[in-house]
């Protein structure tokens, strides 16, 4: 039996990774236009970057990362989720040394949790994330999901819509976890097993629980925004007249929660269409706390992740044409030995001036070297023989029209790209 891939780890066929490059491309052009530079972590890390800054109690430390002892008996973690390893970057990098330092940074990459695999939801999965350090103003959240925003809508995606809500600082989420303790502790032996444990340790994870039970349960709960402070209230409604401002439209949800203990006061969600009930395809929010918690200064944070594989299933169910602009290939046809070294030295002049080419490197008859070219998509096909040869000319067929010229070998480089680049 041939040697398959592990359960939920997907490959990406050349024949699908112009639809990823198309995203990637805009993504980072997106980051850019708001100033923002990328950073590349590592995939392992200490397990406890992710332990101490994601939360033991939360769902992904306790069932989902996968974590083992390496060689040296140190205890790793395959990154589960973005925000941490950039947060333990910055802080090694001294990015936020200085007193009232800011860093703005971006990142594509893969992320590994061991769940049970389902439509967009892998055990290796692909975000792009964006993080904000050192602003702790309202205005620098709104700025993220703008960002967010404006990558979805360059990527074509439709049917979006934008949930937010506010857990507040520190103070805030404490007084709205004991609320929720106080209505739920009733209706306990009505909870799943898992949101049974949830209301001893993370009472705030019932509210995003997709069984039946817990939503049944939850329904009426009191609303995070009834116990933020007042400095918490104000950040919150400053968030509110700025996307408002901003033309973004959204709704308050005030049951919203997202998988990861560090989140403090502003928490917003993506949704789109496409995607059936399990609709949303990215969120963030702030986290004023989790710098400290990893080691560093003081510092405010706040960031959004966006899962490439659902995005993607969402642009296809909807039909949307992603912009890929792929060259128009160049196929270089010989007939002996001479005029395929000929066509080896045109090949790599070609590729220098940008052009995309391919020959038959096998020996094929010409015929076969046709039908080749065909099968690869071929625009142009370029021919060279012994005549062609001795007059210093070579034949370029357009393979959509049809069209054949002879072209003199010094005019071919300069014409091609002409045909290409116009």
């Amino acid at each position: 039996m041939p040697v398959q891939s592990l359960k939920g780890f997907e490959d990406v066929l050349p024949s699908q990774s112009p639809r990823w490059l198309a995203v990637e491309r805009i993504a980072r052009e997106v980051a850019e236009l708001f100033h923002y530079g990328e950073i590349r972590t590592p995939v392992l890390e200490s397990a406890d970057v992710y332990h101490r800054g994601v939360g033991e109690t939360s769902d992904i430390v306790r069932k989902e990362t996968y974590t083992f002892a390496d060689r040296d008996g140190d205890l790793v973690t395959l990154r589960p989720e973005g925000t941490a390893g950039v947060v333990r970057a910055v802080i090694e990098g001294g990015l936020l040394n200085d007193q009232g330092a800011r860093a703005k940074v971006y990142y594509i990459g893969a992320n590994f949790r061991h769940e049970r695999p389902q439509k967009g939801r892998l055990r290796q999965h692909h975000q792009f994330g964006a993080e904000a350090f050192g602003v702790a103003s309202p205005e620098q959240d709104v700025e993220c999901i703008l960002l967010q925003m404006m990558f979805y809508r360059r990527c074509g995606v439709k049917e979006l819509a934008l949930k937010v809500n506010s857990l507040g600082d520190r103070d805030s989420k404490s007084a709205y976890r004991d609320a929720l303790v106080r209505f739920l502790t009733p209706k306990k032996d009505q909870l799943s097993e898992d949101s049974q444990r949830r209301l001893e340790q993370n009472p705030l994870r019932i509210l995003d629980s997709k069984d039946p039970r817990d939503q049944a349960a939850c329904q009426g709960a009191p609303s995070a925004i009834d116990s933020l402070s007042p400095s918490s209230r104000a950040h919150f409604e400053s968030v509110v007249r700025g996307l408002q401002q901003s033309g973004v439209d959204f709704q308050i949800d005030p049951t919203l929660v997202r998988g990861f203990d560090y989140y403090t006061e502003t928490l917003w969600e993506v949704t789109a269409g496409g995607l059936g009930a399990q609709n949303a395809i990215g969120g963030g929010g702030r986290y004023n706390n989790l710098v400290e918690q990893l080691g560093g200064r003081p510092t405010p944070g706040v960031g959004f992740g966006s899962g490439l594989e659902r995005l993607l299933i969402a642009l296809e169910a909807q039909g949307v044409e992603l912009p890929i602009n792929p060259l128009p290939l160049i196929f270089l046809i010989w007939h002996g030995e001479e005029a395929r070294w000929h066509q080896h030295r045109l090949a790599m002049e070609l590729r220098e001036q940008g052009l995309a080419v391919d020959m038959d490197l096998s020996g094929r008859s010409v015929k076969a070297q046709f039908k080749m070219a065909d099968r690869e998509k071929a625009r142009f096909a370029v021919t060279v023989g012994e005549n062609e040869l001795s007059s210093r000319t070579v034949v370029l067929k357009d393979l959509r029209t049809g069209e054949q010229t002879v072209v003199t070998r010094d005019q071919i480089v300069s014409t091609l790209y002409t045909r290409t680049f116009g």
